[in-house]
């Protein structure tokens, strides 16, 4: 069974207000996640801030999880990037022994053409015997990875074992879905459409909500993976409107005040990122005291 399946969360990197990682923080969000449900952990993805990490700063995050972890939960790691070469060189250099796969994004701002992704991820592919998802999310990249080259990639490339997909588009993803090869796995990248990505065949979701909400969000995806639609819609509409807020003001912005509300790190970003606005924060109180969570 391919252990990409569920729930997957893209875990936010704490930082204190000096700007340096907070690791008693992010200690607090692992267990938080191990506790309640998550079935892999996703580290230095979007959500993570990796684009602002140092090197040594992604050694040091990486490692961190990994002994906290400590074998727990899968672990996967983002290595992904414009440049074919340095990805390769990435992967290489960096200690992959307790990482359980890889999550890489489809190349951003060269807008290669469709061959060019699929001979970007063939190249990796060839690079590494790990396990890769691919990620589709061409409201970053400005170039959508179509349906026929997710299929094509997948046939050609055996460990290249998933994709996140996050066009927004569920006739794309149908069409991978109802021609994928058997075991390629098909995950959900926006967490509002995970419920209907699951409707249509979908296998889960790499999520940003449920760093916060991890128990109500794995609920929601094992209900639907076991066929429980009744259950998963509700929490899926008892979660919607904190979702949509989420990103109102950008991610992670969103997801860290909602931590902050729930006392597990502060809402500390680097720049260009900044903190919510207070009207989005308005917001994210109102509806997580809402849905029922204690708030600070």
């Amino acid at each position: 069974m391919n252990i990409f399946k569920g729930v997957g969360v893209a875990l936010v990197t704490p930082f204190q207000s000096n700007g340096q990682v907070d690791f008693t923080a992010l200690q607090r969000l692992v267990e938080h996640q191990i506790n309640n449900g998550t079935d892999y952990l996703v580290v230095q993805g979007t959500t993570g801030e990796s684009a602002t990490l140092s090197p040594d700063e992604k050694k040091a995050v990486l490692d961190f999880i990994i002994e906290i972890n400590a074998k727990r939960l899968p672990i996967v790691l983002g290595i992904g990037g414009n440049n074919t070469g340095a990805v390769i060189e990435a992967i290489k250099s960096t200690e992959l022994k307790d990482v359980d796969g890889i999550l890489s994004v489809s190349p951003y701002y060269n807008k290669p053409s469709q061959e060019g992704i699929y001979l970007h991820y063939k190249t990796i592919s060839e690079a590494t015997s790990k396990p890769i998802i691919l990620y589709n999310v061409p409201g970053r990249t400005m170039s959508n990875v179509l349906a026929q080259t997710t299929l094509r990639i997948a046939r050609d490339c055996k460990n290249v074992v998933a994709v996140k997909e996050a066009s927004g588009n569920l006739e794309q993803v149908m069409e991978i879905i109802n021609n994928k090869p058997e075991g390629f796995v098909v995950l959900s990248g926006d967490d509002a459409l995970t419920l209907p990505h699951m409707a249509i065949g979908g296998d889960g979701v790499i999520s940003v909500v449920a760093n916060a909400f991890p128990k109500r969000f794995s609920t929601l995806v094992h209900a639907a993976m076991e066929n429980n639609m009744d259950l998963a819609r509700a929490k899926h509409y008892e979660l919607i409107g904190v979702i949509q807020q989420l990103f109102a003001d950008g991610n992670p912005g969103g997801v860290k005040h909602v931590l902050k509300l729930l006392n597990i790190c502060d809402d500390n970003l680097r720049l260009p990122l900044v903190p919510v606005s207070k009207d989005v924060a308005d917001k994210l109180y109102a509806l997580t005291a809402k849905i029922g969570e204690k708030v600070l």
